[in-house]
């Protein structure tokens, strides 16, 4: 009787136990499960960027008009930058061509492009001097020459694409110098806020 009483306590005792640890088992699941979809949701949000949105005379992926090519005026297009952050600065802007075969060719290094508003509309056929009357300064592209030039492919080397990348930046910048593609990339650092892009097709047969 009385082992048979013991061992009934003991069964008793280990069902109990059984009982809770699985409570607290599913608890912990429960818990973890609740802690990695919050965190999923939290990385989510946090990786979500938006778009500058920007336009000019031809959409992107279509060709680019003669007229702002080398055989053309070889001017800049318009381009017109929407959705700008209420806090951005200055516009910033790289033209290249990663077609070209001696590698990515630039064509274009513009800054310090003035924000008022959500809006920018960069005027076509800027002049080709460091720095224009609202503060807005331009480097060498890899012609050797300030301003933009544009496309040029060797005859009979395809269909190049030209970026056209765009950058509302938090500041504006500083740039000493002979400034280039890369010295921009550098001073950009940290400070931008959003970014967009237009890439339009150019080709000399």
């Amino acid at each position: 009787m009385f082992k048979k009483g013991r061992t009934s306590k003991h069964f008793s005792i280990s069902i109990r136990t059984l009982g809770l640890g699985i409570c607290i088992l599913t608890l912990i699941v429960a818990l973890f499960l609740f802690s990695s979809a919050t965190s999923s949701s939290t990385a989510k949000e946090v990786n979500k960027v938006d778009n500058l949105n920007v336009t000019s005379s031809f959409k992107n992926g279509e060709f680019i008009p003669k007229k702002y090519a080398c055989e053309g005026e070889d001017i800049n297009p318009e381009i017109i930058v929407t959705s700008i952050p209420a806090n951005a600065k200055t516009i910033a802007i790289i033209c290249d061509d990663p077609d070209a075969p001696v590698g990515t060719f630039v064509h274009w290094v513009v800054w310090n492009i003035p924000v008022n508003g959500t809006k920018v509309v960069v005027t076509e056929n800027l002049k080709k001097v460091d720095k224009l009357a609202d503060g807005t300064r331009q480097g060498y592209n890899d012609f050797g020459k300030v301003g933009y030039n544009g496309p040029c492919p060797p005859k009979g080397h395809g269909v190049h694409h030209y970026h056209f990348k765009v950058y509302a930046l938090d500041t504006t910048l500083d740039i000493k110098g002979n400034v280039k593609k890369a010295d921009l990339e550098k001073a950009m650092k940290g400070h931008i806020l959003i970014q967009g892009e237009l890439v339009g097709l150019y080709e000399r047969k």
